[in-house]
């Protein structure tokens, strides 16, 4: 249907990391690399309205609405396109594994890694795709290059096939969606939609309106470096503080431990010596009572720190960074039938699912977009044994024009 995998290899080799430490925004200049192939792009298949914001790294574009279809719904689709600070996007290299015969696929012979269904046994359901993966050095970057991919082939597909009525067709391509920060300056009015989606889910089918109320942490502690051979009654370990905290927290609510709607505190980063340590967590839970019982609970814990060794002994910074949009998503569920009702036609299996993590759509939807998240094909994010559904991709594209046809009939 379209060349949305042409599109994803050159994609990939564009390494978009973010970083959650330049305190900029972007938060790293490389992500205008992509920003700027994108922006070319879509000139390229006609679209005479796109916008690239180059100071702070968006893309918006605009098909206009088929005739007979201006006074339809505009409809967005928006893809991030930094990848994961927490493996490396530089030097990607894909390779497309055709026709998967349901074995463990070798990534990488020279350091012997394997992608293995022992592993990762949801592998075994797309036995007869084509695959896409990595050398196992890499992530592979389809979250979200997948998505970006699948969208500008949507565009591709619209454009030239002007017998599918749509109506107007908002496009946003947004960086930083890695580091919470991916709608820190969208613009909304610019961009022009009345619904959107994106388009950053994973398997095939996955359809989520519920996400994670999230908050982030950043835990200084301040110790008292002694001579350990006349350390006793004087000295503070901000290490050993740090471990105390870890083990203040429930032990089941831990990623490690955690499905389906059950939240978590999650230590992302340790770092320090004796003297001082720093901390980052993440907490996060979709109900959001329990949500903010979670943020009780760590303060309480800081507290308790403070009390045994000594006010200012603990410092924490939270923060609240996004809220489940199923409170806001209440009132336009027609977003999420219509792209269930859309993939039984397709022949796709609809799997309604709370989002784990969140998504660019939780924060447009507080702020007045209502924007569910729909699946890309892509499985094992930010992992070296990331991988893609040529299959699952190409349905994507399908089901996209699809959506778009769907709400220029409303």
């Amino acid at each position: 249907m379209s060349n949305v995998i042409d599109r994803f290899l050159r994609y990939v080799q564009i390494d978009t990391k973010s970083d959650d430490r330049t305190g900029t925004s972007p938060s790293t200049a490389k992500q205008h690399n992509l920003a700027k192939v994108l922006v070319a792009e879509l000139k390229e298949l006609g679209i005479a309205d796109v916008t690239y914001d180059t100071e702070h790294c968006y893309v918006y574009a605009v098909i206009p609405a088929s005739a007979g279809c201006e006074n339809a719904p505009a409809l967005g689709f928006i893809a991030h396109m930094d990848t994961s600070p927490a493996v490396t996007g530089e030097n990607v290299k894909p390779r497309r594994v055709v026709n998967y015969d349901g074995t463990n696929v070798l990534l990488n012979e020279e350091k012997d890694i394997w992608l293995s269904t022992g592993d990762f046994p949801e592998l075994l359901e797309l036995v007869g795709q084509d695959l896409i993966v990595t050398d196992g050095t890499t992530l592979l970057g389809a979250d979200d290059k997948a998505g970006v991919a699948e969208i500008m082939a949507m565009a591709e597909y619209l454009l030239a096939h002007p017998e599918v009525a749509h109506g107007k067709i908002c496009i946003g391509f947004t960086p930083d969606e890695e580091i919470g920060c991916g709608t820190d300056f969208f613009d909304i009015p610019k961009f022009g939609a009345q619904y959107a989606y994106t388009v950053d889910g994973g398997a095939l089918g996955e359809l989520e309106y519920e996400n994670f109320n999230a908050a982030g942490a950043t835990v200084h502690i301040y110790g008292r470096n002694v001579h350990p051979g006349s350390a006793k009654g004087k000295m503070k370990n901000a290490l050993l503080i740090a471990q105390e905290l870890q083990s203040l927290l429930p032990v089941q609510q831990n990623p490690m431990y955690t499905e389906g709607y059950e939240g978590f505190f999650h230590l992302d980063r340790l770092s320090g010596v004796v003297e001082e340590a720093e901390a980052e967590y993440i907490i996060r839970d979709h109900d959001r009572t329990l949500f903010e019982e979670k943020k009780m609970l760590f303060l309480n814990a800081v507290r308790f720190l403070n009390e045994k060794y000594g006010e200012g002994t603990v410092v924490v910074e939270l923060e609240d960074s996004y809220y489940n949009m199923k409170e806001k998503l209440t009132d336009h569920m027609h977003l999420v039938t219509s792209a269930c009702d859309a993939m039984k036609e397709l022949g796709i299996e609809p799997k309604v699912m709370p989002i784990r993590g969140g998504t660019d759509g939780a924060r447009l939807t507080y702020e007045g977009l209502p924007c569910p998240n729909l699946c890309t094909g892509g499985a094992n994010y930010h992992s070296r044994f990331e991988y893609v559904s040529v299959d699952a991709m190409e349905k994507t594209v399908e089901l996209l024009v699809l959506l778009a046809e769907r709400y220029g009939k409303a």
